[in-house]
């Protein structure tokens, strides 16, 4: 959204969108242009449109009001001339975009009113929308959430990714195995988009390097790719909270340079004329395609540099445009990578700067670093990329050639620091000598940024003390922390209505503004009519996650049950098997021990596992056995019921998150990056049981000790614990409900089908315990006795639910992106208060 009229007169105040509130919109005035829309843009008569139809006049009529404010915000950002600060991320996890954008234009409710009055529901159409298939987990969720709050605090932003055809995958669940199917969101096309034929460039991939003679005696180098592809950019607008500001998220497909050989098509080859198209269009089709392959790598590889060369040549584009010199970048220009996926960039600037500018090699590098900062999200060692050397070779030569450059001039000046150690030269160099020869994408993000950003306090620390900590002693203050944060607008106001007017009520207004007034909140924890209307509101709820697992599932929930919710991706590490443990030590006692007082509970799991990720794939399967044979059985009493939701996505998250009373946040210390689903769950008053891992440890801080439930080892008793062996036969013999479990597991109890099914499953548990399943086990267990006493003293677990929202401003992402703006971007803001 540049191409604009620098010449075009300025709009009258009176007239500037930023001017005109939800107020200018009446109910009459909607109508008219939803009208408008189903006819002139969809086609379609009212009496004979379809659900489908007046989505679509909604969204389109919706779309004009953001266009209005987005040509606003972007004549503007031109006029001040304001620093500009890039996103680049492998994933935008946006969900469905109608009712955020009304609701950040503050036209929810005469659009309701507008419909109402033409016989049309909003709540039936909100569902309609797909979810765009752009994401998977937290990395693209809160690559969605700063979007929103870079828009809602004026910043001049881009996103940039991938327009994925089918995103990462489809979730259905068939005998109980996870089987992936492609997403079709785009297959009837998506109306919040704008495609950007002129945004077009030319990837190269493969090729050689040769060697021109250039000015005077100085030789430059020309990189003559084998093969291009097309990348096209599509342009979706972000609105910010009360429309003040609209920024862009373009997207690039990959596009064939010729959709069809001819020739090839004419000698009767109708599958070979198509080859190019299909090799070149794989580039946008799925997200993290496997890479158990070799041609796996290399599509994934092709994936990261096509984004990263296409955003690069785009931003230089519109830098240049307006600012005429390229070296000036570093002063207009803030480049944000999320994760490594984007770490090429780094030696793609260059070769931008150097190659194609002339830009000398020193002052190239001080521009590069200038303008990169790069975020980390785990200290997982397959999460910090690496690529063989010959695959790099072959398919970027030009790339390699620089990555050898930087590696021996940053090696280089390490010696000349006195760091001659062969084996903290052989840490931090680019290339990785051993097992292969592999660049190091980590190292690279980290030597070309100015700052290193860890996501919270914990993960930073161990950022210092381990996979960067050569790196850190290097360049010592490079390594920043910036602890994640959500936007209140969708996981509050639009996910949670009921407790949003409880807290209008309670606290005023100013809570849909300022994250930090819900602290007023904690002054009314311990009133007792308070505690009455958010049981209502959760019970609400309830009731309509109720309605959905009812439709999906077929299976009836108690709303008056604990709802005890475990909703991420699958991972060994984030210990989905701890808490089916803990689920089949309970139902085992439920039935052995009858006069027990156990809270009746509803145990809730969603997520999807990688496709080739085997173990996490298996423990879906455990859990869909598990609730199977539970919730058959009459002994039960209502007092435990299992349920795995399929194909877990933003929509989904919106009814769960609610609905929770219990948020498990059970990962090994030492191993989550963050997490934003404490963060969520947090503030729409689940009590949060967790390990000192990730941003629970600031949680904890925040709502206090007797808010929260924690449990198990710190990163360093992991540690130190890993350190003296992984068997844990010791541990599951002195522990009889985790023997018994773990037996009845083994024995097929849970899988008479196939009663082996799961033992090797269990034999790694057994013996080598990475994950301190079976350390944590007996803690985890005691502190969920102790949320069952909690429970059963109301006014203490509405106390605690209360001061958990009331304390959870401090996770909003508006603060996280003023740090960034403040302290590395050096980018201006505006706050929303």
């Amino acid at each position: 959204m540049d191409q604009v009229d620098l010449q075009a007169p300025p709009i009258a105040a009176e007239q500037r969108p930023d001017r005109q509130g939800a107020e200018a919109f009446t109910p009459e005035a909607l109508r008219e242009a939803v009208l408008a829309k189903l006819t002139y843009s969809v086609g379609k008569d009212p009496v004979a449109a379809s659900q489908r139809d007046w989505f679509l006049a909604v969204a389109f009529a919706t779309r004009d009001i953001v266009v209005d404010r987005w040509m606003h915000s972007t004549r503007e950002t031109y006029a001040d001339d304001r620093k500009r600060v890039y996103y680049l991320s492998l994933e935008f996890l946006i969900g469905r975009m109608l009712y955020d954008s009304m609701t950040n234009l503050g036209i929810v409710e005469p659009m309701r009113a507008a419909l109402s009055q033409l016989g049309v529901d909003l709540a039936v159409l909100r569902r309609i929308e797909p979810d765009a298939a752009l994401g998977n987990g937290g990395l693209g969720r809160l690559a969605a959430c700063f979007m929103d709050s870079m828009a809602t605090l004026s910043i001049a932003a881009h996103g940039y990714g991938i327009r994925y055809d089918n995103g990462l995958f489809r979730q259905v669940i068939r005998d109980g195995w996870q089987q992936e199917i492609p997403e079709d969101w785009l297959a009837f096309g998506n109306p919040w988009e704008f495609a950007r034929p002129e945004s077009n460039y030319a990837i190269g991939f493969g090729g050689q390097v040769v060697a021109v003679q250039g000015a005077g005696d100085k030789m430059r180098h020309e990189w003559r790719p084998a093969e291009t592809v097309q990348a096209v950019g599509y342009d979706t607008p972000i609105v910010g909270w009360r429309g003040r500001h609209v920024n862009t998220l373009r997207l690039w497909s990959a596009r064939a340079p010729d959709p069809l050989n001819l020739d090839i098509f004419n000698a009767g080859d109708y599958i070979g004329a198509l080859a190019d198209r299909v090799r070149a269009e794989a580039i946008s089709k799925v997200l993290y395609p496997s890479d158990a392959t070799p041609a796996g790598q290399e599509l994934r590889l092709r994936q990261e540099y096509f984004f990263a060369s296409a955003s690069l040549l785009d931003l230089v584009r519109r830098h240049l445009k307006q600012h005429r010199e390229i070296r000036s970048l570093g002063d207009h220009v803030a480049i944000q990578l999320n994760d490594t996926h984007p770490s090429i960039s780094i030696a793609e600037l260059m070769r931008i700067l150097v190659d194609l500018n002339g830009v000398d090699w020193d002052e190239a590098w001080a521009i590069t670093k200038a303008v990169f900062s790069y975020t980390n999200h785990t200290l997982l060692p397959e999460a910090l990329e690496s690529w063989p050397v010959p695959l790099m070779e072959r398919l970027l030569p030009r790339h390699m050639q620089i990555i050898y450059l930087i590696n021996a001039a940053h090696l280089d000046g390490a010696r000349k620091n006195g760091h001659t150690d062969p084996g903290l030269l052989s840490s931090v160099s680019l290339i990785d000598e051993h097992a292969g020869r592999r660049v190091r994408m980590g190292n690279l993000a980290f030597i070309g940024s100015h700052k290193i950003n860890g996501v919270s306090a914990l993960h930073t620390d161990l950022m210092r003390k381990t996979v960067f900590h050569d790196l850190n002693t290097l360049y010592p203050d490079r390594i920043v922390n910036k602890t994640n944060g959500i936007t209140f607008r969708r996981w509050l106001m639009e996910a949670n209505p009921r407790l949003t007017n409880i807290l209008v009520a309670t606290i005023g207004e100013k809570v849909l503004d300022d994250a930090e007034a819900l602290k007023g909140f904690a002054a009314h924890a311990d009133d007792p009519a308070l505690h009455e209307q958010l049981a209502l509101a959760r019970r609400s709820n309830k009731v309509a996650l109720g309605r959905y697992v009812a439709e999906r599932l077929n299976a009836r929930l108690d709303p008056d049950a604990l709802y005890d919710v475990q909703v991420k991706r699958i991972h060994e590490y984030k210990r989905q098997l701890l808490n089916l443990l803990e689920t089949i030590a309970r139902y085992n006692q439920i039935r052995s021990n009858p006069m027990r007082d156990f809270a009746p509970r509803v145990k809730i799991f969603a997520g999807k596992a990688a496709a080739s990720y085997t173990q996490a794939k298996l423990i879906i399967k455990l859990a869909i056995d598990v609730a199977r044979v539970v919730n058959a059985d009459p002994t039960v009493r209502g007092l435990l019921k299992v349920v795995f939701l399929p194909n877990y996505n933003v929509s989904l998250a919106e009814t769960i998150i609610p609905a929770a009373d219990l948020s498990e946040q059970i990962s090994t210390a030492g191993m989550e990056a963050s997490g934003t689903g404490n963060m969520k769950m947090a503030l729409n008053g689940a009590l949060t049981i967790g390990t000192l891992d990730g941003a629970n440890v600031e949680i904890k801080e925040q709502v206090g000790d007797d808010n929260i439930f924690i449990f198990g080892l710190t990163a360093q008793e992991v540690e130190a614990r890993r350190a003296k062996g992984l068997d844990s036969s010791d541990i599951i013999a002195a522990t009889p409900l985790l023997r018994e479990a773990l037996d009845e597991i083994a024995a097929g109890v849970f899988s008479p089908d196939d009663p082996g099914r799961y033992r090797g499953l269990v034999d790694i548990v057994t013996h080598h315990d990475y994950f301190m399943v079976c350390a944590d086990f007996q803690a985890y267990w005691d502190e969920q006795i102790r949320v069952d006493e909690r429970r059963r003293d109301k006014a203490s677990w509405w106390r605690a639910s209360a001061i958990n929202t009331a304390n959870m401003g401090w996770f909003s992402s508006d603060r996280a992106i003023k740090e960034y703006a403040r302290e590395i971007w050096n980018a201006p803001f505006k706050d929303v208060h």
